[in-house]
């Protein structure tokens, strides 16, 4: 298996996640897996990634797995693997479940689609057709969860945050940092602010 295909492997292997919590609450409904076990798995999960991440930019820890994971750039940087956590932390813990799955799902499956369709092309601005997919991709993770406004603006905003790439005091800002935060925001003005 590739580097890459490993990587959007371990990367949609988040949707695990969220997706527990829908299988418990809409299928099995034994409400073992419930939104504040969630919220407690997502904050141990970034303390974990936390301690992690400062051994190994700090403390000499080199394993394998790094190696194969986290890219060159990301040596001598917070890896993109914590910011992904940092990300879902808080949507997890800001917002109610209807906007943070769709928002999860769209950082979970809808990025690695997006990446896979880029050919691991480094553009300030992806393609027409990548844009296009991410946007789909996440309008149809959205739907089942909010309205159709509500959808739209939350896959223009996954798309936007997955699409465009700004630099920011001379750093990139990392899509698995900015994805599901932009798109749950998204969501949740279309439901709270607009008539």
């Amino acid at each position: 298996m590739s580097l890459e295909l490993g990587r959007r492997l371990v990367h949609a292997s988040g949707a695990v996640v969220p997706g527990a919590y829908l299988l418990d609450e809409h299928v099995l409904e034994v409400g073992v897996v419930t939104w504040p076990l969630i919220q407690a798995v997502a904050i141990a999960g970034l303390v974990l990634t936390g301690v992690l991440e400062f051994a190994r930019l700090y403390g000499g820890l080199e394993h394998t797995f790094y190696d194969r994971l986290t890219r060159e750039y990301e040596q001598d940087s917070i890896a993109g693997y914590a910011l992904y956590v940092l990300s879902g932390t808080v949507v997890v813990l800001l917002f109610e479940p209807r906007i943070a799955v769709p928002a999860l799902f769209m950082l979970t499956l809808g990025d690695p689609v997006s990446g896979m369709l880029s050919s691991g092309e480094l553009r300030t601005v992806k393609r027409p057709r990548v844009l296009v997919g991410m946007f789909t991709v996440s309008l149809l993770l959205a739907l089942p969860f909010v309205p159709v406004v509500a959808a739209v603006a939350g896959a223009a905003g996954a798309t936007v945050a997955d699409g465009v790439k700004p630099i920011v005091r001379g750093f990139v800002v990392d899509d698995n940092l900015t994805i599901p935060i932009v798109a749950a925001v998204a969501m949740w003005a279309a439901i709270y602010l607009l008539p």
